[in-house]
């Protein structure tokens, strides 16, 4: 087998890239040609994506990856989950797709719960219960009218697929991340969408990561790299279904963190678990690669970090991320902490200024340097893994010996450390771009490149890819205080 070249398009929540990977036997190899952000546009009070600029994103990185690599195999896409794009009749976009973090869906998941039932939502779907699942956005767009001229919704990735092919189809492990999606079939949940009154047709034919998901033609690029249609795979489209697949574990004792704006928290299992205790627990089964299923649980993430960033630089008084975090090592622990699944946290603006006023509304001391700020994030985000880690093993009944770090955070050497603290388990951080590696992992086995199954794909990761170890230090006891107090 020769190796392939491949490109993985990655877009997250708040930037994208392009990157290209030589994948082989004993090759693995990923090289970015493109970055750029991803900021969301407020029009009359409506958030939403960018979605024709991040299109536009998407081709520059697609020709400086033909400029740089001609023999290119095979294009890639993945995104984060829930938020769609609606195609009329004539098979155009109907509006820009609406950002998730938007208000449009406040009180819409309580009033469908309360109609079908969540007990009966948990059993067909398995979805952890969050505001802006996809089955909450489209009611809400239903009321609204939005609804009416649409024939076909896709997903982030699918709809810049079928942009670059023509090909329409829904990738299963994002499909996972509506709620409309049956976990133990694999399939549309229909008899649930025909409850709540939503249009089926809506509805593309699902597709499995390794599937072919069309061509792209020469054209679309306006003429770069060979002249020839690339082919374009199906991957694990949910990021962090492609960042599961490129975990560098080595068995499957082992519990991951896929750490961006979003911390998924989770093992990865062969069955869903569909206990009333893990409903309660709002746990995920999601969707993954090989037909797996990823059992987490969303932790609000980095982004209380990013946004903090954001506010104090739109003040005039910018932090340098490297310094701030030096200096939060330096700030004693556990001064203040908060739950970073307050919804308050949710939408855009002002954290340190939500910080203070649950820090007040709590009775602990209100952070006053932007390092207290920062160590209260990190913190208070190693007791939420701390939490969810063991929530995880205890209702899936999966025992790890390991957690794997992923993705940006696997760079934050301060949060890194504190949660093999929190934990009590030694942490792997890293690969940072585990999510591309997943993604090109699956087309390379598409092509021919490599073979096998998950095991095979993640020992060639831990071949090659650059990991650092955090050893937990021994304070456990003061971790259960830390959590006894933010219970209390």
């Amino acid at each position: 087998m020769q190796p392939a070249v491949v490109a993985a398009v990655d877009l997250g929540a708040s930037s994208g890239r392009v990157m290209v990977g030589r994948v082989g036997r004993n090759d693995l190899g990923l090289t970015a040609v493109h970055r750029f952000a991803n900021e969301p546009v407020d029009v009359r009070g409506t958030l939403h994506w960018n979605i024709l600029g991040l299109y536009g994103e998407v081709l520059a990185g697609l020709r400086a990856a033909l400029d740089a690599h001609p023999g290119l195999v095979g294009v890639g896409i993945d995104s984060w989950g829930c938020d769609f794009g609606l195609l009329g009749r004539d098979g155009r976009l109907l509006g820009s797709p609406v950002h998730y973090r938007d208000r449009r869906t406040d009180g819409v998941m309580a009033e469908v719960t309360e109609r079908l039932g969540p007990d009966h939502l948990y059993q067909v779907t398995g979805l952890q219960m969050l505001p802006f699942n996809t089955v909450y956005q489209l009611v809400a767009a239903q009321r609204l009218g939005l609804l009416d001229a649409a024939r076909t919704m896709l997903l982030i990735p699918d709809l810049l697929a079928y942009w670059l092919t023509g090909e329409i189809g829904a990738e299963v492990t994002n499909a996972s991340t509506t709620q409309l999606l049956d976990v133990r079939q694999r399939g549309w949940a229909r008899d649930l969408v025909e409850r709540l009154g939503l249009p089926g047709r809506l509805l593309p034919r699902l597709r499995e990561p390794g599937e072919p998901a069309g061509t792209l033609p020469p054209e679309v690029l306006g003429g770069a790299g060979p002249g020839r249609p690339i082919p374009v795979t199906v991957v694990g489209s949910h990021d962090t279904a492609s960042a599961v697949a490129g975990v560098p574990a080595r068995d499957e004792r082992f519990l991951y963190i896929s750490c961006g704006t979003w911390s998924l928290v989770g093992v990865e299992l062969r069955r869903p678990v569909l206990t009333e205790a893990s409903r309660l627990a709002n746990f995920s089964n999601e969707s993954g690669v090989d037909g797996t299923i990823r059992y987490l649980r969303n932790v609000m993430g980095l982004w209380l970090l990013q946004e903090s960033m954001r506010t104090w630089a739109a003040a005039g008084s910018g932090q340098d991320l490297t310094a701030l975090l030096a200096a939060a090592a330096d700030v004693p622990p556990f001064v203040s902490v908060v739950d970073c699944d307050d919804p308050a946290f949710l939408p855009p603006g002002d954290m340190p200024a939500r910080i203070a006023e649950i820090c007040r509304r709590t009775g602990q001391p209100i952070p006053g340097t932007p390092a207290e700020f920062v160590r209260c994030v990190l913190d208070s985000l190693a007791l939420a893994y701390r939490r969810t880690a063991r929530q995880a093993c205890e209702l899936s009944g999966q025992e790890v010996d390991v957690i794997h770090v992923v993705g940006g955070g696997a760079r934050n050497a301060l949060l890194c450390q504190l949660t093999a603290d929190a934990c009590g388990l030694p942490v792997l951080a890293g690969p940072v771009e585990a999510t591309a590696l997943g993604n090109v992992l699956v087309q390379a086995r598409a092509v021919g490149a490599i073979d096998g199954g998950l095991a095979e794909l993640r020992s060639l990761v831990a071949r090659k890819a650059d990991i650092v170890r955090y050893e937990p230090r021994g304070h456990e006891a003061a971790w259960a205080a830390a959590e006894r107090g933010l219970a209390g």
